[in-house]
């Protein structure tokens, strides 16, 4: 799993503070950011952050490079509606040897990674095999049709690819580029840094976490599983390591500081 912070808005904490100014002082538009020191910032984010009030955060969002995560987690990750995702297509970009994530249980036990890693070349396989006589099938069709050779080639390989992807297992790894505002950002912070999350989908909210933290770690101060700044909000489904949880996150962003 790799994980780059592409883009973010300029001076997040700032224009968050900025928007919390205009929502409660008489100020107008052309002295909105006088006055904005970082200690007062601070106190703007800390007030939003006390009294719940969540709107301005929606002003600041940040850009990810996502890559090596399965399209199982693809699936998980797109349920999170309040964020914009662009995805490798399976039906543009022929799969040449797919590269897959293997799951850490597996990986641990040497007869199960043997079984994975067979069904994942048996699935290359067939995937190449399907492509090639559903290739042969279209580019008889197109030039039967009139179609250039070069054209044909194309534009069956594409019509082939975009079914025989049906045969790609959910392990088979994907690139996702992830826009997200920072409220958004700190409710995915809250549903997957949880122990309870799924470990793949928590391994990439932690490094989120991690890039956003540390441009703006005012902002994401109190953000992470609920049980880093209160109580547990999982009810008998908890898992129990509260105290861990917090002691991990406390370390984490001690070392971001640095």
């Amino acid at each position: 799993m790799k994980v780059h912070l592409l883009a973010y808005t300029p001076q997040p904490e700032k224009l968050i503070a900025a928007a919390a100014k205009n929502c409660y002082s008489s100020t107008d538009i052309d002295g909105i950011l006088d006055g904005l020191t970082e200690e007062k910032t601070e106190s703007f984010l800390h007030m939003l952050t006390d009294i719940g009030h969540e709107s301005p955060i929606e002003h600041a969002s940040f850009s990810f490079a996502i890559e090596g995560v399965s399209r199982s987690l693809l699936a998980q990750i797109t349920r999170h509606r309040m964020a914009s995702f662009s995805v490798q297509s399976q039906r543009y970009v022929k799969e040449r040897g797919f590269e897959y994530v293997v799951p850490p249980e597996i990986a641990d036990i040497p007869e199960a990674r043997a079984l994975f890693e067979k069904a994942m070349d048996d699935d290359q396989q067939t995937y190449e095999a399907l492509t090639a006589k559903l290739f042969d099938k279209h580019f008889k069709v197109l030039c039967d049709e009139g179609l250039a050779e070069k054209q044909a080639r194309s534009q069956a390989e594409k019509k082939a690819i975009e079914d025989a992807r049906y045969v790609l297992p959910n392990a088979c790894a994907t690139r996702i580029v992830m826009t997200a505002n920072a409220r958004s950002l700190q409710n995915f912070f809250r549903l997957r840094c949880c122990a309870r999350a799924q470990w793949e989908i928590r391994a990439l909210a932690e490094e989120m976490y991690k890039l956003v933290y540390t441009v703006a770690p005012v902002l994401f101060s109190k953000s992470g599983p609920p049980c880093v700044d209160g109580d547990c909000t999982e009810g008998k489904m908890s898992c129990g390591h509260a105290l861990e949880v917090r002691a991990h996150y406390e370390t984490l962003r001690s070392a971001l500081h640095g």
